[in-house]
């Protein structure tokens, strides 16, 4: 049986995958697991990855690593549900290294948009920490938005006028958040 993944687990997995890289490689969390590792989640369902280079040995060692560790991983990223943001490497937030992989969270913004676009709760009240946290700000969200919107007619389960209005309810309410702040100051 599968447990949830906590800062522990998640470090274990680190270092145990770290291990079975056989060249440097860039290793991204997406999702939960970001949430527990940058501190407003305990745990995470699923640890959720995207690796480069992809190689032969990193993909033997997860189903290894999921029942040795017993939490479940996913090789999944915003890029699978959204059109892949420009600069999204640039912007992914570095972790730490472990053997031979450098780990980092996958761009905010892609994840914050990935994740408005599917709407759930849990999802929105991430997007809400990741603003909290200053990993997201409201006019670049808008911004990259933009820069994908044309390219949305390649996900056809994607509604872009409702996606856009998601879009920029958020960014509302964030730049609503920070002129409290501000006055609360």
């Amino acid at each position: 049986m599968r447990k949830l993944a906590d800062l522990d687990r998640i470090r274990r997995f680190m270092r145990a995958v770290g291990r079975a890289a056989p060249v440097e490689t860039r290793l991204y969390f997406t999702g939960g697991a970001t949430a527990v590792l940058l501190g407003w989640r305990s745990t995470t369902v699923d640890v959720d990855i995207r690796f480069f280079p992809e190689t032969d040995q990193v993909f033997r060692a997860v189903p290894r690593l999921k029942e040795d560790l017993k939490i479940n991983i996913e090789l999944v990223s915003p890029s699978d549900f959204i059109p892949e943001l420009p600069g999204w490497r640039e912007r992914s937030l570095f972790v730490t290294h472990e053997g031979r992989i450098s780990f980092y969270h996958y761009d905010p913004y892609s994840q914050a948009l990935a994740k408005i676009e599917r709407h759930h709760s849990q999802d929105l009240t991430d997007v809400e920490a990741l603003g909290r946290g200053g990993w997201i700000e409201p006019e670049t969200l808008m911004r990259l938005f933009a820069a994908i919107e044309s390219k949305l007619i390649r996900y056809p389960a994607i509604d872009p006028r409702s996606f856009r209005q998601a879009v920029v309810r958020v960014a509302d309410s964030l730049k609503q958040r920070g002129r409290q702040t501000r006055t609360d100051q």
